[in-house]
């Protein structure tokens, strides 16, 4: 079951294969002394060296990018929801060292995988011997008192044997051979003594795995009335995996996988939506085949739809474990995929385009596309697609000329579209209906690999690789080589939308040099309220021709140093410098390279010297409307800060709207505009960052509103209807309620103490709601501590979800943000205050799967306030969004 990334190949690359890197338990084996149990300490060495040289052999098979990527995501569970591992009985007679070094391999990173084994094999060979031949029915053994008896002592001596080799290879193993597993009898008339789970209790499971060691289990279950049940060993293993939920289900096999009776060959993949009913008219699936692929289809029916069973050989269990292409055959739901031969099959036109354009960038890469779109209209295509548009291929069907190609002119995916499988769907319908294809991919493509294994051979040409199947033989292969030398990515003409937009790149950087040249040397494309004009940002050069491209899966990403236009300093005046706000930044802009506070305006400290600031003496002031007014038509500023009360700013922005000085940047901290359609809402991370660096009225969100928004974001286009609706209980530190002496920032009445206010219509409701374009309730409370803030937020799902798949919606929409950190325990206020990020974590989902609950952290002064306020200055006065923000 994964939810972590997996690029969907299922075998090794033809490369791979002539490489033959050595599989890491293999190697492992080969070089481990064969210790007894009692001397099995010596194995173990320094953890951080024992992690460090089993990451160093898994690199070997795997890059170290997906080796930290699995890591990080099997780390992030519940130690007992990392795998559930399924041991055939063969395995543990002919391969329990390669099996034993994988799983120290695993726990010397601190992964305690679940092992549930079986023994059917030997318990045949000791029937054999006995005398008694082995029945079956529909590929259940069928089970008597006598072979009930001979199994339970073979489980349990089974058992012990595994328990000590992991002993003696340094592994701490628990033996739990009772107790996990309640059953009924399946069919007692008609199977005997066979058991078909009903609970499974994890308890003995859960203490072991808490004591350090790796819990085996044997598939034997119990009844009410403690009777003893034999229980097939796939069947037992898919219950425990539907108890535990786990990320990983793996069965090992000595056939590494299900093989196609009818050619011999290994079956890379089976999506049960599409092929289920398929497989279970072929011939040769029957029996124990029949069986093994309907239990997992039971079984996955129970699971969220990323889960999976990968059937393996034990020797790829790393592979299939820290590597994206996996081993064996994967078994899924998969996914339902649509196809498309003209526009008008495509209900929503804007879908599609929306599909085409992501990920591009440019300032015509919108054009393109409908260009591309309009081309589509006066030729054929074939286009392979998912509902949600997440997958897109468009194919061009080969001309009638001897020997023509289809061509793979565009591939788009989603980064959910590569972690659910949807490509090799893709693909195989390619396959299915094209048995022709070629198709091109930039040379430092991150998944290459991935095209490699789709591909009969390949050729690479100043940095673009050329892909083919199903060519007739060495003279077509020859011909095309040749094409493709001479002509490169241009051999495919004027077919593909990649093409377009690397033709639109060159003419529009010309078209912005030219411009450039005659405005003086500085870049045009500047916000009509500014003398410093932005540059705009460069389309991709380096595109795939077919791109594939998911650089990351939030749709608003950074844009970093791509927005920095200028390095020169920016002068600000800070009106309303009294309260926490204020000071915190003023500490920010004390040490920030490009900002030059100029004026603080406050009443009460109107004279004194301002503390904390020391690029320069600064003294208070009292600046009126009318001041400002002057100021601001002399242009003596570029940033007006307004941390002002609610209701009270309004005259200062008037007066500086009446001076005429249109360019100039405010943000305002208070609640005025932000519900203002002429000034930008300015939470970068929820809001179209683009928008922010082309506005001039910018207003700071709200700090309770900031963490609810953030909080909810993700499960938005996953709520019920109205009126199901969130629901956010928000704690706040004093400092929340500013300055001005009130009960709500008294610590002696806060002392011991947790007071509730605004119980309904709290503007910060309002303000979620509005902005998140669905109602939320919100219950502000106020607490002892002094600064930071805790939401937890209910929220309901319109369908069912499990929690690791919410917190990939969660880690997905928010991929490299700096300032927001996804984590899987609750966070808490002692670690945020001070902190300039927001934490989210929690994710606990009920046992319905129809409401999750999400707790969020943040620092009400500096994220909830005067951090978002710099990175708003940054975007709008055109620096890098956290320059001057310390990201710790």
């Amino acid at each position: 079951m994964q939810s972590v990334a997996r690029p969907l190949c299922r075998q090794l690359t033809r490369q791979a294969r002539q490489l033959r890197v050595p599989n890491a338990s293999r190697a492992l084996v080969a070089t481990a002394p064969q210790l007894s149990r009692r001397n099995y300490a010596s194995h173990r060495s320094d953890g951080r060296d024992a992690r460090s040289a089993v990451i160093s052999v898994l690199n070997n098979i795997a890059s170290k990018r997906e080796v930290q990527q699995y890591l990080a995501q099997f780390t992030s569970v519940s130690s007992q929801q990392f795998a559930v591992i399924k041991v055939g009985g063969a395995i543990l007679t002919d391969y329990i060292d390669v099996l034993c070094a994988s799983l120290r391999n695993l726990n010397q990173m601190g992964l305690y995988p679940v092992i549930i084994h079986g023994a059917g094999p030997q318990l045949n060979k000791l029937l054999e011997e006995a005398g008694v031949e082995p029945q079956y029915n529909e590929g259940i053994r069928i089970t008597d008192g006598k072979t009930l008896g001979v199994a339970r002592k073979l489980f349990l001596e089974e058992n012990l044997k595994l328990v000590e080799a992991l002993e003696s290879w340094g592994v701490k193993a628990r033996p739990i051979t009772s107790g996990v597993l309640m059953a009924d009898y399946k069919d007692k008339e008609t199977y005997q003594f066979v058991g078909e789970v009903n609970q499974v209790n994890a308890n003995s499971i859960k203490a072991a795995i808490a004591d350090g060691y790796i819990p085996v289990l044997t598939c034997m279950a119990e009844n009410d009335e403690g009777q003893l049940l034999n229980v097939n060993a796939d069947k037992a293993a898919a219950e425990l995996a539907k108890a535990l939920v786990p990320l990983k289900i793996v069965y090992l096999s000595e056939k590494g996988g299900i093989h196609d009776k009818e050619t011999g060959k290994l079956i890379e993949a089976i999506n049960l939506d599409e092929e289920y009913d398929e497989y279970m008219k072929k011939p040769w699936v029957i029996h124990g085949t029949r069986s093994k692929i309907r239990d997992i289809k039971t079984l996955l029916d129970d699971l969220p739809r990323s889960s999976s069973v990968a059937i393996i050989h034990p020797e790829s269990l790393e592979r299939e474990l820290f590597t994206h292409s996996g081993a064996g055959t994967l078994i899924r739901k998969g996914t339902k995929l649509h196809s498309a031969s003209s526009l008008k099959e495509f209900s929503n036109l804007g879908k599609l385009k929306d599909a085409l354009a992501r990920d591009r960038e440019g300032p015509d890469a919108a054009n393109v596309v409908d260009r591309y779109v309009e081309i589509l209209e006066s030729r054929p295509f074939q286009a392979y697609f998912d509902e949600n548009m997440e997958a897109l291929a468009v194919v061009l069907p080969p001309d009638e000329a001897p020997n023509a190609m289809a061509q793979l002119a565009t591939l788009t995916m989603t980064r959910n579209a590569w972690l659910s499988n949807i490509a090799d769907n893709v693909f195989q319908n390619l396959k299915r209906d094209f048995p022709r294809l070629a198709w091109t991919v930039k040379q430092d493509d991150e998944n290459l690999t991935w095209f490699s294994e789709k591909a009969d051979g390949h050729l690479a040409r100043d940095g673009d690789v050329l892909f083919w199947y199903g060519l007739g033989g060495a003279n077509e292969v020859r011909d095309l080589m040749s094409e493709f030398i001479k002509h490169g990515r241009k051999m495919f003409g004027d077919t593909n939308l990649e093409s377009h937009l690397h033709r639109s790149n060159p003419t529009a950087d010309r078209i912005r040099a030219h411009a450039a040249k005659m405005a003086g040397g500085r870049p045009t494309g500047a916000r009509a309220f500014s003398t410093n004009a932005r540059p705009r940002r460069h389309i991709r050069t380096d595109g795939l021709q077919q791109v594939r491209t998911y650089s990351t899966t939030n749709p608003n990403p950074p844009l970093g140093i791509k927005n920095r236009e200028k390095d020169y300093p920016s002068k600000v005046a800070l009106i309303g410098a009294r309260g926490y706000t204020g000071k915190a930044l003023i500490d920010l802009l004390n040490k920030h390279p490009n900002f030059d506070l100029c004026h603080v305006s406050s009443r009460e400290l109107k004279g004194q010297e301002l503390k904390g600031y020391e690029k320069k003496k600064i003294i208070y002031e009292s600046l009126s409307p009318d001041d400002v007014r002057k100021m601001a038509e002399r242009k003596e500023i570029d940033c007006w800060v307004m941390a002002l009360p609610n209701g009270v700013c309004k005259p200062y922005v008037d007066a500086i709207e009446e001076s005429g000085h249109q360019e100039a940047v405010i943000v305002d901290l208070s609640a005025d505009y932000r519900f203002d359609s002429n000034w930008t809402y300015g939470l970068p991370e929820l809001v179209q960052r683009h928008k922010i660096a082309s506005a001039t009225r910018i207003s700071n969100p709200g700090c309770y509103a900031t963490a609810a928004q953030l909080g909810i974001a993700p499960l938005v286009p996953h709520l019920p209807p109205f009126p199901a609706q969130p629901t956010v209980f928000g704690v706040s530190g004093y400092s929340g309620a500013g300055t001005k002496p009130s009960p709500k920032n008294d610590v002696n009445v806060l002392k011991d103490n947790l007071i509730a206010y605004s119980l309904t219509d709290h503007i910060h409701e309002r303000e979620i709601s509005s902005q998140l374009g669905t109602e939320v309730a919100f219950i502000p409370h106020v607490a002892v501590w002094f600064q930071g803030i805790h939401h937890t937020i209910s929220i309901p799902l319109a369908e069912k979800m499990a929690s690791r798949d919410v917190r990939q919606l969660y880690q997905d929409r928010f991929d490299k943000e700096k300032l927001v950190r996804i984590t899987g325990e609750s966070p808490q206020v002692k670690n945020i205050a001070g902190k300039h990020g927001v934490e989210i974590g929690g994710f606990a989902v009920h046992s319905s799967g129809k409401r999750a609950v999400i707790n969020v952290t943040i620092d009400n002064l500096l994220k909830g306030a005067a951090t978002q306020c710099l990175q708003n200055m940054n975007l709008a006065l055109g620096y890098s969004e956290y320059e001057g923000i310390p990201l710790d």
